[in-house]
């Protein structure tokens, strides 16, 4: 399965990832590998758990990016 991550940056240093399929699933790491290490074991562990309580699997079949003027 594929998700789509975002990514940034906190006001220590770490990046700080999640998943917005998965409505509270993020992670961290000192480093962007890292980062998206433990967001694919976050995403492991909250689809295992989904399945175990007979929940569907959200799929989302497209990503866009829009501009917003602010």
């Amino acid at each position: 399965m594929k998700f789509a991550i975002t990514l940034e940056q906190d006001e220590d240093g770490y990046i700080v990832v999640s998943c917005p399929a998965l409505p509270g699933c993020h992670s961290q790491g000192r480093t962007k590998e890292e980062a998206i290490a433990n967001i694919i074991e976050a995403i492991r562990g909250y689809i295992v758990s989904m399945r175990k309580h007979g929940e569907p699997i959200p799929s989302i079949t497209e990503v866009e990016e829009v501009e917003v003027a602010v």
